[in-house]
């Protein structure tokens, strides 16, 4: 079986484009959190959101183009040219091994309500042809594809907010197995619309708080939901052989790859975390890698009371003793919560950990919470050795998806 590696990042977030500055945002405790700024939210219970205000399609796209994709199409592909670029790969010599899979808990919900809306008050006519693949959660995948004629499998991972790791991982295995020589891997999304965002309030998952540094609180005994964000996060990685022959700068290596489902409710986590912690567990085993050997957990710390609560009961499953030892720190509470997206720019927060034996904090963290008593890395970045590290995402449905990375050796 082929080693997999991590050669290039790409991101797009609320706190900045490109992999040196969300981490060098990350680090500093950088909130992008603010007042929803898209449109009016009298009416809303939820008035905050991680937007991304800095981003311009026509810097990574042609303006044609951009103007047939969906928000989160465009962020999946400015993502994916970072990654590119940031790789420094060629995929003539092997495009038929080059796969990409972008996955989108979501879509194009921001394009079907305005085509919606245009139905409503114009009719059928005035509707747009280019609606349906604007819309579709696969067109990200399809178009990258396209953009860099890359013909491996092109695959759209759809599992809510899992969505994005379980497109890593299920990549991972892919180059691992020897279908693929590369991937460019991740996720996208682009959710903050009236429709999503009344639907996420309504059933009482999102944080009502005005403030932002009240808004995501992971962790902290005052947590009460979390805060929509948008973005992506793209990987390329490849097998260890090809980015050996390439002479590749190698951030990590992934070593391991759990995925399970809680099959409990279709909103709520498993109380008791069986099924996130046998995630953890399927991919230290994958790694050949003991608890006691992870020194940092990306979590996936949404900032809601039962979410934080159950992540970390299943860390202790799986940690066992060691999870005295690990530190866990939730990025959510500086991006948001990116939905689909947030597997993809966790993995690169996760991977960036590794490589630069730096833990990005968790921020306005006050008030401990005795139901989540680990180490949450409070409010500063942390230096210390990372040898290996976990990037946690769990989905409405119960979808569990565990990524494990590991310090490159030769």
């Amino acid at each position: 079986m082929d080693r997999v590696v991590v050669t290039g990042i790409g991101v797009v977030s609320p706190v900045g484009l490109g992999a040196k500055v969300f981490w060098d945002n990350l680090l500093a405790g950088v909130c992008g959190i603010v007042p929803i700024t898209r449109f009016d939210t009298t009416g809303y219970k939820a008035k905050l959101a991680g937007e991304v205000n800095d981003f311009r399609a026509e810097e990574f796209m042609d303006k044609r183009e951009a103007r047939r994709m969906d928000r989160y199409c465009q962020f999946a592909v400015a993502a994916a040219r970072m990654a590119v670029t940031d790789a420094a790969a060629d995929f003539a010599a092997d495009a038929d091994t080059v796969g990409a899979y972008i996955g989108s808990g979501i879509g194009g919900i921001l394009t079907l309500e305005a085509e919606h809306q245009k139905l409503l008050e114009r009719g059928p006519g005035r509707v747009s042809p280019f609606f349906i693949p604007m819309m579709i959660s696969n067109m990200a995948s399809g178009v990258v594809s396209m953009i860099f004629g890359i013909r491996g499998a092109s695959l759209c991972q759809v599992s809510a907010c899992a969505s994005g790791a379980h497109a890593v991982g299920e990549a991972f295995l892919a180059i691992r197995r020897g279908d693929l020589t590369a991937c460019l891997a991740g996720g996208a999304e682009a959710a903050i619309t009236p429709l999503a965002l009344a639907g996420f309030s309504n059933m009482t998952a999102l944080s009502s708080a005005g403030d932002p540094a009240l808004g995501l609180l992971p962790f902290d005994k005052r947590r009460a939901g979390f805060i929509m964000g948008e973005g992506a996060g793209v990987l390329m990685i490849e097998s260890l052989e090809r980015a050996r022959a390439r002479g590749a700068r190698i951030y990590c290596e992934i070593v391991g790859y759990g995925a399970t489902s809680d099959a409990y409710h279709i909103t709520s986590p498993d109380p008791e975390g069986a099924g996130a912690a046998r995630a953890m567990t399927l991919a230290m085993t994958q790694a050949g890698l003991a608890p006691q050997e992870i020194a940092y957990i990306n979590a996936h710390g949404t900032g809601t009371p039962l979410n934080d609560a159950v992540e970390t009961t299943a860390v202790h499953r799986a940690m066992g003793e060691a999870a005295a030892q690990v530190a866990m720190s939730s990025t959510k509470s500086m991006t948001g919560h990116l939905l689909g997206a947030a597997g993809g720019v966790e993995a690169a927060a996760s991977v960036l950990t590794v490589y630069e034996d730096v833990m990005p904090p968790t921020i306005h963290y006050e008030e401990p919470d005795p139901a989540c008593d680990l180490d949450c890395v409070p409010n500063t970045a942390r230096r210390a050795p990372v040898r290996a590290a976990f990037s946690n995402s769990f989905g409405f449905g119960g979808h569990n998806a565990s990524l494990l990375f590991q310090k490159y050796e030769a």
